[in-house]
């Protein structure tokens, strides 16, 4: 007795509907993936935004400790409400400094003039423009004469919207646009009288 053989292969191979879901679930793994890369970029910049401010803030706590007989020269930011007026991004402020020797003056003076430029972005340049520092960095320095303290601030705009800084913090006030965008780092200074 010769059967015919019979071609019975329950697994001869993949039907569409489960190649198509084989593929939603691969595409929507990619879409998260694309998500958290996202997500990671912008944090590496916010977070590279605020190394270079911190560092520019740094410069110019050095700058008014190397040259603090004329420490007042450096409290530029004279309307602490507004913040105003700043070095860095729009800003028209020429600083000039009257105290103290010459030679002291001319440092003062020249240090927030560079300062002013590195919160523009004047040390790294691209094709003539200016790359470095932060997007519309600003820097202020106050000074409090009840308590003796210079308030060194950056401001900068941030990429994502977070908690706006706090009222004591007025350096770039109302030039970003939303102050869920502005950032803020600061340093209280105290310098010792000299004299």
């Amino acid at each position: 007795m010769n059967r015919p053989l019979k071609n019975h292969n329950p697994q001869a191979g993949f039907s569409m509907i489960e190649v198509m879901v084989s593929l939603v679930i691969l595409l929507l793994g990619l879409l998260g993936l694309v998500g958290l890369i996202v997500v990671s970029q912008r944090a590496e910049t916010e977070s590279y935004q605020r190394s270079q401010a911190l560092l520019l803030l740094q410069d110019m706590v050095g700058r008014i400790d190397a040259n603090r007989r004329v420490a007042t020269c450096y409290a530029i930011t004279t309307d602490t409400v507004n913040g105003v007026p700043y070095l860095g991004k729009g800003s028209t402020l020429t600083p000039a400094c009257g105290f103290g020797t010459t030679q002291a003056n001319t440092l003062a003076t020249s240090d927030l003039s560079a300062w002013s430029g590195l919160l523009t972005g004047t040390a790294e340049t691209l094709g003539g423009s200016n790359l470095g520092a932060m997007v519309g960095a600003r820097g202020c320095v106050s000074f409090d004469i009840a308590t003796g303290i210079y308030l060194v601030s950056v401001a900068w705009q941030g990429i994502a919207t977070t908690a706006a800084p706090g009222t004591s913090l007025t350096c770039g006030k109302g030039l970003y646009g939303d102050e869920a965008l502005r950032r803020v780092v600061s340093m209280n200074v105290q310098i010792a009288n000299l004299n």
